[in-house]
């Protein structure tokens, strides 16, 4: 996998960002039933960084009322040992869709906290702005605190260059010189 990674690294402008809701691999089998568990996905991280391919976490959805700061903190530091050049985190929302299936599993696993998010979102499929703000906050401690520097920006938007646009197929990437 490395040998491939480093290839395609080093021949492509790309920057990985994989989702982690939790680090805690009980609590992402209750939420993410088939989904790889918290460990395979910082593994992927790391090994994602040491072939050459800037790679990050999404911490996503976050949920209110999951003891945040205790979570963040133990979070941060695992996306920190895997190498993780980028930590950001997006509060749930809840469009109507979503909000039919998430409500009856939350009154099954978690149903101390049904009440509030009912209320919470009601009227609306985004929790206000401060919230969002705060939760940025949060990162950009926990970032800080763990030596994480948000590379994504710098991948982000770093301009495109000429071989970049030089009409380069993305079947060259699965191509193998021989």
């Amino acid at each position: 996998m490395q040998a491939c990674c480093a290839e395609v690294g080093q021949h492509n402008r790309l920057f990985v960002n994989i989702t982690i809701t939790t680090v805690n691999t009980d609590l992402a089998r209750i939420l993410e039933p088939r989904a790889p568990r918290p460990d395979l996905r910082l593994e992927a991280v790391r090994q994602l960084n040491l072939a050459g391919v800037p790679a990050g976490v999404i911490c996503a959805p976050c949920f209110r009322h999951h003891r945040h700061t205790q979570r963040s903190r133990s979070a941060g530091g695992s996306i920190a040992h895997a190498g993780a050049k980028s930590i950001f985190a997006n509060p749930l929302f809840l469009k109507p869709c979503s909000a039919s299936v998430f409500l009856p599993f939350l009154e099954k696993e978690f149903p101390r906290l049904v009440a509030s998010y009912r209320e919470r979102y009601e009227q609306r499929a985004f929790l206000p702005p401060a919230y969002g703000k705060r939760l940025s906050q949060l990162m950009a401690r926990l970032r800080a605190k763990h030596g994480i520097r948000n590379e994504y920006d710098r991948y982000a938007r770093r301009p495109h260059t000429a071989s970049a646009l030089a009409g380069e197929d993305q079947l060259n990437l699965f191509q193998r010189s021989a």
